[in-house]
């Protein structure tokens, strides 16, 4: 494996392929576009509006796959300042989250002028935006100011419990190999918590240890694939996955364990660094998050406009969710160039700076 700042072409497909079933997948479930062309397509839409949200669960184990390799990729924490981790993971979450915020608030009040639809979100509220920028939205009982927001909280929460008990392992071992064993078992304790009880009780499903299990699939493929013994990480995984299966079905996990073995499977095979050569598959895959960030601002405008100018023909309201699919695409490109890309090579330069100042 290289250096964990380099970007990785199997990870890359799969962040792109999932990003493009989300966007697919709002445009399914919001209406009104979908609605009306519905009838041409009835059996695709309906996948789209409920299974291609199971996109997710990929999101969920790349999270913790990428997590593992950049700050504990034999199993130890690297950093000796857990709270500076957790900072770093946060601005680099908000910062473009809270420009997409003002877009969103911005487009839903043109999209009220243009339509009367439940996929329309409310005023906002000066504690609701707040809530958002503190990533406890979900926590709090807000509404989402857009759609896919609790995903970035639930990623904040799930970053900060693997940096926790990774920094408690360090606190109880007193060697390396003690230390990453004492993670190993905790990182496990943890997902075995979440798959045999919180993840069965959607009551916790603003909580990140309901998606902990998902996650922890990530970061047993990654430490599978950056140790000798693989088959010491997947054989057990397999089996405590399959039991939690055996005992409560749940497509969600089923999906995210074949996310987690294709993974370890193509670092073990040694292609994830390099397959598939596709320009057009980096590209997505880099950019999106800005992608999911921006998508459904823009889409709620696509529908508030054909369902003001447009007829209710099921053609051109199908070609309005081609249009607004495409139309996502190049947003989130563009918010990428603007905001995202510039918010990281701030953070990065605020990092060296710092690092250059400690060494002085």
């Amino acid at each position: 494996m290289t250096g964990a700042t380099s970007r990785l072409a199997f990870v890359d497909a799969l962040k792109a392929l999932a990003s493009q079933l989300i966007v697919l997948h709002h445009l399914a479930f919001y209406g009104p576009m979908s609605d009306h062309a519905y009838s041409l397509a009835p059996t695709v839409i309906s996948w789209l509006s409920q299974d291609a949200r199971m996109a997710v669960q990929a999101f969920l184990v790349i999270g913790g796959f990428l997590a593992a390799r950049g700050i504990a990729p034999f199993g130890a924490l690297l950093s000796s300042q857990p709270l500076m981790l957790l900072l770093k993971r946060y601005l680099k979450l908000v910062a473009p989250l809270l420009v997409a915020v003002l877009i969103a608030i911005a487009c839903a009040a043109i999209a009220r002028t243009l339509m009367t639809h439940d996929s329309v979100p409310g005023w906002p509220t000066l504690p609701q935006v707040l809530a958002h920028a503190l990533l406890l939205q979900g926590l709090l009982g807000y509404e989402g100011l857009s759609a896919g927001v609790w995903y970035i909280a639930i990623d904040f929460q799930l970053f900060a419990l693997l940096v926790g008990v990774l920094w408690l392992a360090r606190v109880l071992g007193r060697r390396d190999a003690a230390v990453a064993v004492a993670g190993a078992l905790l990182v496990t304790t943890l997902a075995l918590s979440s798959l045999y009880y919180f993840n069965r009780d959607g009551d916790w499903d603003n909580w990140g240890v309901y998606f902990f299990g998902a996650y922890a699939l990530g970061i047993a493929s990654y430490w599978a694939t950056n140790q000798r013994r693989t088959l010491g990480w997947l054989l057990p995984m397999l089996g405590l996955v399959i039991t939690a299966l055996l005992l409560d079905y749940r497509p969600r996990i089923a999906v995210a364990l074949l996310v987690a073995l294709m993974l370890a499977f193509a670092g073990r095979c040694g292609f994830i660094e390099h397959w598939p050569k596709s320009r057009l598959i980096a590209y997505l895959g880099q950019i999106s998050y800005s992608v999911f960030l921006v998508h459904f601002p823009i889409c709620l405008i696509i529908n508030g406009l054909f369902a003001r100018f447009a007829s209710r023909d099921p053609w051109v309201n199908l070609a309005g969710m081609i249009i607004a699919w495409l139309a996502s695409i190049a947003a989130g490109a563009l918010f990428y160039r603007l905001v995202e890309s510039p918010a990281q090579h701030g953070l990065l330069r605020t990092r060296s700076a710092s690092v250059v100042k400690q060494t002085l």
